[in-house]
C-alpha cells in the first residue's frame, strides 16, 4: 500500500542549487535561473521543458527551485511551479508563502502557468509572478494543452483584495530564451504528457517496446 508521496529533484538540480548564488538581485537574473533550469531539464532528459524558482521578493534570496518531473515522478501534479512552491514551503516550514510579518515572495516561471499552476499561484501566497514564454508558445512549440484560464487572469491576480494580497505579474521576461527550451524539447522528441496521452502498459508493468 502506497502511503507516501515522493517527488525527487534530479541530481544535477541539487548540484546547481548548491552552487547557485545566495541572491539574485534583478528580475532578469531570477528569470535567467528559471530558464536555465528548464533547459537543463531537457538536456538531462529528467522531465519537461519547464523550470521555476521562488525568491524573497525584495532581497532576491533564492528559497527553492523546481523543475517539471511529471513523468519520472509518476504524477500529473509535479509541474515546475508546483514543485518550487511546495519545496519553498517545506524549506520555510510554513504553507503560506505570503504570511503576515514574513518577507514577500516571488515566483519566476520559465513559461506561463497552466490552469493547474494558476491555482497554485493563487493559493501559495506569492505576491509576484515573473513569466518567460507564453501559453501560446508552450502549445504551438511543445504541443502541450495548458487548459482554460480566466479571460482576464492577470487582472484576477493583480486585483486580489483583502485579506489576500495582490499578485504583481510581469510577462515576456527572456521570452526568446524560454521558448528555446521548448524548441529543444520538441526537437529531442520529448513526451507530451497531457491527460489521456499516456500509452497503456501491460499488467506485468513491463513497458511495451
Amino acid at each position: 500500500m502506497q502511503t507516501a508521496i515522493h517527488i525527487e529533484l534530479p541530481a544535477w538540480l541539487r548540484e546547481l542549487w548548491a552552487a547557485a548564488p545566495e541572491r539574485f538581485p534583478s528580475e532578469a537574473e531570477r528569470m535567467a535561473f528559471a530558464v536555465e533550469l528548464s533547459r537543463r531539464n531537457v538536456e538531462a532528459g529528467t522531465g519537461g521543458p519547464f523550470g521555476a524558482a521562488v525568491f524573497e521578493r525584495e532581497s532576491g534570496r533564492l528559497i527553492a527551485p523546481g523543475v517539471n518531473v511529471v513523468v519520472p515522478a509518476h504524477t500529473s501534479v509535479a509541474h515546475a511551479e508546483t514543485v518550487a512552491i511546495a519545496l519553498a514551503g517545506q524549506h520555510l516550514r510554513r504553507w503560506d508563502l505570503g504570511a503576515a510579518g514574513e518577507p514577500e515572495t516571488e515566483l519566476a516561471a520559465s513559461s506561463q502557468p497552466c490552469v493547474q499552476c494558476f491555482g497554485n499561484v493563487w493559493w501559495s501566497g506569492v505576491t509576484s509572478l515573473l513569466i518567460g514564454a507564453r501559453a501560446e508558445d508552450v502549445e504551438s512549440i511543445a504541443g502541450f494543452k495548458e487548459g482554460p484560464l480566466p479571460e482576464r487572469w492577470v487582472d484576477e491576480l493583480e486585483g486580489r483584495g483583502p485579506p489576500l494580497r495582490p499578485v504583481r505579474v510581469r510577462r515576456d521576461l527572456l521570452r526568446d530564451e524560454a521558448t528555446a527550451a521548448l524548441r529543444l524539447y520538441r526537437e529531442r522528441g520529448g513526451e507530451v504528457y497531457n491527460a489521456g496521452s499516456a500509452q497503456p502498459r501491460p499488467a506485468s508493468g513491463v513497458t511495451p517496446r
